[in-house]
């Protein structure tokens, strides 16, 4: 389970983005969370993601209670989420080919040898052809980038997904093909997923339940 209690964060303690918020995911379970831009939903999704230290309130994650953020989280806490963001040029280093991209998990957790196969089966799962694997984050479309950032993210097969608005920027059928993924992994893996966004229809077309923002966070 991922339990978010009275969760207050933000990039200045004396004026928090979020305050006072509670969040539960259960595995296998597809919550989405709907509000408009700017109130707070990205940096929840960011503390839901080992990504962003809460400024106080607790958050656990398999029964473990999270005590350290980004590098600083065991690396079994760290690599069991899998987070896609919004903007795939700000997600992705510019100067990694998308092959490379794709592998970063991997080789950052010691798992080198598994690059190569890894790559290629999550490639194609993603719908990036081999022509672009070699190609540079400027030298593709930013749908193509996308899929190379979900491949990344689902690489280590995590039990939990954090989707940050993944499909903002993309285009109707690039859409569809991406949650298609994301779903076929969940039903294989029993993964939990937080989808993060503002548009009501996806959302409820895609999770067994939506919540908005104003139901899970204080004023």
């Amino acid at each position: 389970m991922l339990e978010l209690k009275d969760i207050t964060a933000g990039y200045d303690r004396r004026a928090p983005v979020v305050r006072g918020a509670h969040l539960t995911l259960r595995p296998g379970q597809s919550l989405g969370l709907l509000g408009p831009s700017g109130c707070g939903k990205s940096t929840l999704a960011r503390v839901a993601a080992l990504l962003h230290r809460p400024d106080r309130g607790s958050v656990t994650l398999d029964g473990h209670p999270v005590t350290g953020y980004r590098h600083r989280a065991p690396r079994a806490l760290r690599t069991a989420v899998g987070v896609v963001f919004q903007q795939p040029r700000l997600a992705a280093d510019p100067r990694l080919r998308l092959r490379d991209l794709v592998a970063e998990p991997l080789r950052a957790t010691g798992r080198r040898t598994e690059a190569e196969a890894a790559v290629a089966a999550w490639a194609e799962r993603v719908g990036l052809g081999g022509d672009l694997l070699g190609r540079r984050p400027h030298e593709v479309s930013d749908g193509q980038l996308q899929r190379a950032c979900l491949g990344r993210a689902l690489v280590l097969r995590p039990r939990w997904l954090v989707c940050d608005e993944m499909t903002a920027m993309l285009d109707a059928s690039t859409t569809a093909a991406l949650v298609a993924v994301v779903e076929e992994y969940r039903a294989e893996s029993g993964a939990g997923l937080l989808a993060v966004g503002h548009d009501p229809v996806l959302l409820g077309r895609w999770c067994d339940r939506t919540t908005h923002w104003n139901e899970i966070a204080g004023d």
